[in-house]
């Protein structure tokens, strides 16, 4: 019986690999087809609501669709009809898939997974949906993602939530698609989305994207609007994009970037380092010309033994030297094993007494909901743990958050502590060797970034002996978005080296 139900499961995975035979379009080759009337929005919406359809019952990157996508979708096209100055340009017209964290005014949930917010209403969309809106893009759904972006339990694992279940790699289903934006990535690399967008607080654009084989954009904190987005750490909390090339994340972040009043002092000092002309403009394929990059290969160039990684890795290390840039080789920040440690640098202190704050802010101000606290939302784990099929994994993170009374002399403490770590080490680093930015394979530098409020981009660079996707992570100092956007896409076009996925059970 085993064996037969095996063998059915084999067809299956055929099946679905079969469905990525088509090209993967990116998002200026959807606006040529747009504008050569090649297809529309419609006809581009019900495609990735087939792909859905047939991909997501495995996957479970989706976690809810839109009921109005075709609505938005037909209201783009007729805009386009009209000559509309904005269906012209941009993400007008696209679909996009948001993680479950960012609010949305419609018929959508917002609930990070969990069936505490199933049916809570928010008070307004968030700040970046506001400007996704404004721009024409089609708001597919909500992505899946580890509950509470990996913020209940340390035992509860990556891309699993009790409303979408356990998300699945599309190159390696045994293996993990790593979160918390896990349904982002998983969707994008799958083609049942053109484009998505995630949160980080710690690594959690970063790995998914290195995971699943896409590319990801960890802005610098405060670049992009964090109102109506279920927060973990104000300090640490960031949005961006997750894609499949380094030029539709360069446009959605071109999109979602900016001031906004109700995420204002944060936007409004990040708002002066948006350069004129967008982000679009350092999309250039000889963007490593020039370029001082610091390579940190202890411990993040240790891989297991056996593996085909190291090799990789070093090829890609002689592309970027061919292509122009300037390797400075072996480099070390100073206190990376602190840094590391994210009980010893003070990250785990902090974040966690900032999430109660931020939490309880942000239930209080939905219009509706059954849970208005983290109090209420650990009472509803408690209640319904055996429905929500997690109460093993427990709550721990959130039962240690309801401990903390605010920002008291031991977090301000750890958050001296971060200071000092970063100055001394990444960004001395950074400014003693004059870098433009630090090479690392796969996202375990993010540490280093979150701390920091530091930028990254991570782009598809290897598949190990088993098959499972390993980014290339470039990351620099804050509002150096340019400088990686003309890294990240120079190595991307001289290494091409993302493939569609193989549903390898």
């Amino acid at each position: 019986m085993s064996m037969f139900i095996s063998s059915l499961f084999l067809v299956l995975l055929a099946l679905l690999s079969s469905c990525h035979a088509q090209k993967e379009a990116t998002i200026q080759e959807i606006r040529l087809a747009f504008n050569k009337n090649r297809v529309n929005s419609r006809q581009l919406v019900e495609f990735y609501l087939g792909e859905i359809k047939k991909l997501n019952p495995v996957l479970k990157g989706v976690l809810e669709v839109n009921p109005d996508a075709l609505y938005e979708a037909d209201r783009a096209d007729r805009e386009r009809a009209a000559k509309v100055p904005r269906s012209m340009v941009g993400l007008h017209g696209i679909p996009v898939l948001l993680k479950d964290t960012i609010a949305t005014k419609d018929k959508l949930n917002t609930t990070a997974g969990s069936f505490a917010l199933l049916g809570s209403i928010v008070p307004r969309d968030a700040g970046i949906v506001s400007r996704l809106r404004q721009a024409g893009a089609v708001i597919l759904g909500k992505a899946s993602l580890s509950e509470w972006s990996s913020f209940r339990s340390l035992s509860a694992p990556s891309g699993f939530s009790p409303r979408a279940g356990q998300g699945k790699n599309p190159y390696v289903l045994s293996a993990t698609p790593c979160g918390s934006s896990s349904g982002p990535a998983i969707s994008v690399a799958s083609n049942m989305v053109a484009v998505s967008i995630g949160t980080e607080t710690d690594g959690s654009i970063l790995c998914p994207a290195s995971f699943n084989s896409v590319v990801g954009i960890k802005p610098t904190v405060g670049l992009t609007s964090r109102a109506g987005v279920i927060p973990i750490s104000p300090s640490l909390d960031t949005v961006g994009p997750i894609c499949r090339t380094v030029s539709d994340a360069a446009y959605v972040l071109d999109t979602i970037v900016g001031f906004d009043y109700n995420d204002g002092e944060a936007t409004k000092k990040a708002s002066r380092y948006i350069p004129l002309g967008g982000y679009t403009q350092f999309l250039k394929p000889d963007g490593l010309k020039g370029k001082r990059i610091g390579v940190i290969r202890n411990p993040f160039f240790a891989f297991s033994n056996g593996s085909n990684l190291p090799q990789v890795f070093e090829n890609h290390l002689q592309t970027l030297r061919r292509e122009g840039a300037i390797l400075i080789d072996n480099l070390e920040i100073a206190g990376l094993d602190t840094i590391l440690n994210v009980t010893a640098s003070g990250e785990a202190v902090a974040t966690i007494a900032e999430f109660k704050i931020a939490i309880n802010a942000y239930l209080k101000s939905l219009v509706t909901s059954r849970v208005r606290s983290l109090v209420d939302i650990i009472a509803f784990n408690k209640k319904f743990g055996d429905l929500e099929m997690i109460d093993e994994f427990g709550q721990e993170i959130f039962l240690a958050a309801e401990a903390t009374n605010g920002i008291g002399d031991l977090e301000k403490a750890a958050i001296a502590n971060m200071a000092t770590l970063t100055r001394d080490g990444y960004l001395k680093m950074m400014v003693e060797n004059g870098l433009d930015a630090v090479v690392t394979p796969g996202s375990n530098i993010s540490p280093a970034l979150a701390i920091g409020g530091f930028p990254a981009i991570s782009v598809p660079a290897a598949y190990d002996g088993e098959g499972v996707p390993v980014g290339i992570c470039f990351s620099g100092l804050k509002w150096s978005e340019p400088t990686l956007i003309e890294i990240s896409y120079g190595f991307e076009q001289a290494t091409k080296v993302r493939k569609i996925p193989t549903f390898i059970p």
